[in-house]
């Protein structure tokens, strides 16, 4: 697919930016487990 033409280009920035944002979800997921990870460390430890 070239980016010469308009409509290439906005599927290019759509395509670019969905995937930018599903690797920002998964990053806020893992953040949201390791809390919930280490919230259920530290009740068994104490």
């Amino acid at each position: 697919m070239s980016r010469k033409n308009q409509q290439n280009i906005k599927k290019h920035n759509h395509k670019l930016h969905k995937a930018e944002a599903k690797a920002q979800k998964q990053k806020v997921e893992r953040k949201a487990q390791l809390k919930a990870i280490l919230k259920k460390f530290n009740e068994d430890k104490s």
